[in-house]
């Protein structure tokens, strides 16, 4: 009798401890959310200032993030949609740019609050970078193409 007691606390002590382990976050917690601010978009006719705003959904294990990245300036307009799934720290989804109809794969690495990706497409690739802090997140594109180099942007949550 004392054995199958003993057996059964020892399988309840069991239980409640992995009942109060925390699950560990996946690398976009904390990306939730609204977020807005200014940068910078370079192209073959020099820079010029940008607005952008963006939106996360992510999913309740910090692991699967939804971005739309909406960015505008007087001469340039571009909207980047970006589905991403992590494993570990490796993330690989899709993403478009709807107002030019480009879309392919993405692939690259995610810890700490920040991920690195290759998006590529037909005729198209680009390095992604995205550094998010609980306040303040900064994005940073790079292409290869000759019309639009480089985009820049410090964003703020909330805004």
């Amino acid at each position: 009798m004392k054995r199958h007691v003993s057996f059964a606390l020892g399988i309840v002590a069991l239980a409640l401890a992995t009942q109060s382990a925390p699950a560990a976050a996946g690398p976009f917690t904390g990306y939730q959310g609204s977020w807005s601010g200014s940068g910078t978009i370079s192209t073959n006719n020099g820079d010029e200032r940008i607005r952008c705003r963006a939106s996360y959904a992510v999913d309740g294990t910090g692991n699967s993030l939804t971005q739309r990245i909406t960015c505008a300036s007087d001469s340039y307009r571009f909207v980047v949609v970006s589905e991403v799934v992590a494993e570990g720290s490796s993330i690989s989804g899709s993403w478009s740019e709807t107002t030019r109809s480009l879309n392919g794969s993405l692939s690259g690495s995610a810890s700490n609050g920040r991920y690195n990706a290759r998006v590529a497409g037909s005729g198209f690739t680009a390095n992604v970078s995205v550094a998010s802090s609980p306040t303040r997140q900064t994005v940073t594109i790079s292409t290869g193409a000759a019309s639009i180099k480089r985009v820049s942007m410090s964003l703020q949550k909330g805004g």
